[in-house]
């Protein structure tokens, strides 16, 4: 069976432009939040090389509850300021992670994870949750991937209606 990932370009800005062409066309018409979040995760996954988990993370009772992913299982509950998806939502802004062994506060759902970036996702002004990649490289992301991965987090934003899971 062919990787799924040698399907897509190397260089990282065109690989992110043909996702981008992908996403667009997997939400068409597709409001629902859910599907939606599941397609992404599946897509990332098998686009993006040398990463070992990709999902989401939904705010929920004021803390961040597992949402659809691929990957091994991971944490259910991260209360919001704690791990890389918790401060990324405390401070509602990109956590780009080289080492994740040097970030204070770590949450290793996979030992293997090295590297980690984190994105909030926005409904209305308001945090809704958290798209969240590792990878078992050390500096695994860097700004071509922080730009091409909150291209991917906007056309979420605009294309689910949240009001499934935020009335």
């Amino acid at each position: 069976m062919q990787n799924m990932n040698s399907l897509y370009p190397t260089d990282k800005k065109e690989c992110y432009k043909l996702i981008h062409a992908q996403l667009k066309s997997l939400l068409e018409n597709e409001p629902f939040v859910i599907s939606n979040l599941s397609n992404t995760s599946a897509l990332l996954n098998g686009a993006l090389s040398d990463i070992n988990w990709v999902g989401f993370y939904l705010i929920h009772n004021n803390e961040l509850l597992l949402g659809p992913f691929q990957g091994k299982p991971a944490c259910v509950h991260i209360p919001s300021g704690k791990g890389v998806c918790g401060s990324a939502v405390q401070k509602d802004r990109t956590q780009l992670v080289l080492d994740v062994h040097e970030f204070p506060g770590h949450i290793a759902c996979d030992s293997a994870s090295r590297s980690e970036i984190v994105i909030p996702i926005h409904n209305n002004g308001q945090i809704v949750g958290a798209l969240d990649i590792d990878s078992p490289r050390i500096a695994r992301f860097d700004s071509t991937d922080q730009e091409g991965l909150s291209e991917v987090v906007k056309i979420l934003e605009i294309a689910c209606d949240w009001s499934f899971i935020y009335p």
